[in-house]
């Protein structure tokens, strides 16, 4: 049932990048940003398999992530600041955001200050929900979307990079695989397994 779910997260991914191009990208990420687990190890590893294709070009694909993810980042900042930390807390769990998530959030960023957010932008699942405590500690808005950009723009990269790599040798992976849909679908399963199994096994 699971897999039957993440399947058709992918294949929705994939069609909205395709049909979208760099629009989709952006909304996708921004989507990912807002503290929505929608996992950009789908998202621009596909993204760097059409750049394999000549559909679009490595940095397109990085600038688009990279925006996508200050735009979705925005709300959640905002969420933050106005919201304050019982509101997510009460709907977090709907999105998997649990309190030890909340807690961690508040520790990095009490510990290492607003350089935090360019870090978290580098480390899966954390990179979801840390515009939040920005917004509770009302960072200075100039500050959180440099480094938001900057942080998502290298990650958005190097997955394409990726992606765009295992496009070019597809010769060689494909009789392993039948498309490169399955091994998009298979990186969904992985990344969401992890991130159930991450969340319920701290709680």
């Amino acid at each position: 049932m699971l897999e039957n779910i993440i399947a058709a997260v992918a294949i929705w991914i994939m069609s909205v990048i395709s049909s979208m191009g760099y629009g989709g990208i952006v909304l996708l990420m921004a989507i990912e940003s807002a503290c929505i687990p929608l996992p950009s190890e789908i998202i621009m590893p596909f993204a760097g398999f059409l750049v394999s294709k000549g559909e679009m070009t490595l940095f397109g694909i990085g600038l688009a992530g990279a925006i996508g993810c200050v735009v979705g980042s925005i709300p959640a900042y905002y969420l933050g600041m106005f919201g304050g930390r019982p509101l997510v807390e009460k709907y977090g769990k709907y999105v998997l955001i649990s309190h030890k998530d909340l807690d961690m959030a508040d520790r990095l960023f009490a510990q290492h200050g607003e350089i935090i957010i360019f870090i978290a932008r580098l480390l899966p699942g954390v990179r979801t929900f840390i515009a939040f405590p920005a917004g509770v500690a009302r960072m200075n808005m100039t500050k959180f979307i440099v480094y938001t950009f900057v942080g998502s723009f290298i990650w958005c990269w190097a997955l394409g990079y990726i992606g765009m790599k295992a496009g070019e040798n597809w010769g060689a992976l494909g009789k392993y695989f039948h498309q490169f849909h399955y091994v998009i679908i298979a990186l969904g399963i992985a990344f969401v397994a992890w991130y159930v199994w991450h969340h319920f096994k701290k709680e």
